[in-house]
């Protein structure tokens, strides 16, 4: 899966070598396309150089790069922390009788940060991909990469769902002791110096949790994470324009002056966007949602042509979660090969993939797609575009309006661009009065069939979305 990292320097042979990433990155910059690669600074596979050392003695030189502890009297694990995959994070070590703590799988053994050791050397990571030319990192479950120095139980969870597998040990407790030290930071401001180093470098990280340990990974003095990934929107458990504007809002509130959001409604580990939010024309609408709020956007491959959950054998199941802790757990239905034409694999490869196609794939792909000017791919082509010709919709305010319960309705401005975003988050037709409107034109529509002037009301069909450009500005 790419998380159990045996060599950070060097590229699997299964995707080439590193020529071939030379060749990429210099290719991308004659485009004018930045290059980001996933960093995965919490855990090593246990196939590493480091951790074959560090388990062939305990006197070895590398034992302190990864975190071993003697089991209690009772020979139990140290602490009560579960793996997010299933059973306890921590495996006991025959050969030398003590456990390893790994919050993932047992392939996967968490580096010891607290080691300065540790720590340079995966700074060296960074700067031999800097060194390359790559422009920046994602870097996976930063939040975890420092433990609690007493590594003390987590307390109990106290809304553990009843319904919870037995073997998920992490769901029983509160991630107290191993989510979020407060000495992470002092690391992000080390990642960030380092970056800063290089000049035009981005620093993405895999953060979840309340907005106030969140927002804190921004650095007080703007000097961490570029952008802490937010999830909020693709976690929020109710479809709705309330909750969403709650969401958008509480976000606003909770960032520094400084600070740049960005909103993501997909990835690897969550359901399809058109699966969980009920459908093609609800994905159009988050689409438009997506591609207007002020901040980053961040979109995952399939979204853009509308992609719904893959139906995927539990004889195919892939995902260690879905095998770990069920069948319903598995995020393989999210991680079906990319849909690009008709052909064999749909084009995504020449031999079979390693899960099955989605049933659609001769119908919902990129070719097929491109050719019909109202596809959900040419939406997001669309709103792109518009995007980047407004400096409204690239960097302005950001400024609800109430409208009416089922519409988040809000401004983008700047002193000399503004534009109006309208998004119909119910199944029925709305005629609104827009407060401060007047006159004006509809640009875009979700439905990509309208391009109208409207005076004083605005009529939205269902699960609608428009922008809006006032008149004579």
């Amino acid at each position: 899966f790419g998380y159990d990292v045996s060599n950070y320097c060097n590229v699997h042979t299964l995707f080439g070598n590193l020529q071939i990433i030379d060749q990429l990155i210099t290719a991308a910059h004659q485009h004018n396309v930045k290059v980001i690669i996933d960093y995965v600074p919490n855990h090593t596979s246990d196939q590493h150089p480091w951790f074959v050392e560090s388990r062939s003695s305990r006197h070895n030189p590398k034992r302190d790069w990864y975190i071993w502890r003697d089991a209690k009297p009772d020979g139990s694990p140290p602490n009560n922390w579960g793996s997010f995959f299933g059973g306890p994070a921590w495996t006991f070590d025959e050969a030398t009788g003590q456990y390893y703590l790994h919050q993932f799988l047992k392939e996967q053994p968490d580096l010891n940060w607290r080691n300065p050791e540790v720590k340079q050397a995966m700074f060296d990571v960074l700067r031999f991909w800097l060194e390359r030319g790559i422009d920046g990192f994602r870097m996976d479950v930063v939040g975890l990469i420092l433990k609690d120095e007493q590594l003390r139980d987590n307390p109990p969870n106290p809304n553990m769902p009843p319904d919870l597998p037995d073997n998920d040990i992490a769901g029983r407790s509160l991630m107290v002791h191993n989510l979020d030290q407060d000495e992470v930071h002092a690391i992000m401001q080390e990642f960030r110096q380092l970056l800063d180093g290089y000049g035009d470098r981005v620093a993405i990280g895999e953060l979840w949790g309340p907005l106030d340990r969140w927002v804190r990974y921004y650095g007080a003095r703007n000097d961490e994470l570029h952008l802490p990934f937010n999830f909020r929107l693709m976690d929020e458990g109710v479809w709705n324009a309330q909750a969403m504007r709650a969401s958008v809002d509480a976000l606003e509130a909770a960032l520094p002056d400084f600070a740049w959001p960005n909103y993501v409604l997909g990835n690897h580990d969550r359901i399809r966007l058109a699966s969980r939010f009920g459908g093609q024309a609800q994905a159009r609408l988050a689409a438009m949602m997506l591609l207007t709020l002020r901040g980053t956007p961040t979109l995952y491959y399939g979204d853009e042509l509308g992609l719904e959950n893959g139906v995927i054998p539990p004889e195919a199941i892939q995902d260690p979660q879905g095998l770990n802790l069920g069948a319903e757990r598995t995020r393989d239905v999210a991680r079906t090969p990319m849909q690009w034409n008709e052909e064999g694999f749909a084009g995504f490869s020449t031999s079979e993939p390693w899960l099955p196609l989605s049933t659609d794939c001769q119908t919902r792909n990129v070719a097929v797609q491109s050719t019909d000017p109202t596809s959900i791919l040419n939406l997001y082509r669309q709103l792109i575009w518009t995007r980047r010709q407004s400096d409204a919709l690239s960097v302005g305010s950001y400024r609800p309006l109430d409208v009416a319960n089922d519409c988040f309705v809000y401004w983008r401005e700047t002193t000399t661009d503004r534009r109006l975003v309208a998004l119909n988050f119910s199944n029925q037709e709305l005629n609104l009065m827009v407060p401060g409107l007047g006159n004006g034109r509809i640009t875009l529509s979700s439905h990509l069939d309208r391009d109208e002037p409207i005076a004083g009301r605005l009529r939205l069909r269902p699960f609608e979305g428009v922008i809006i450009h006032p008149k004579h500005e």
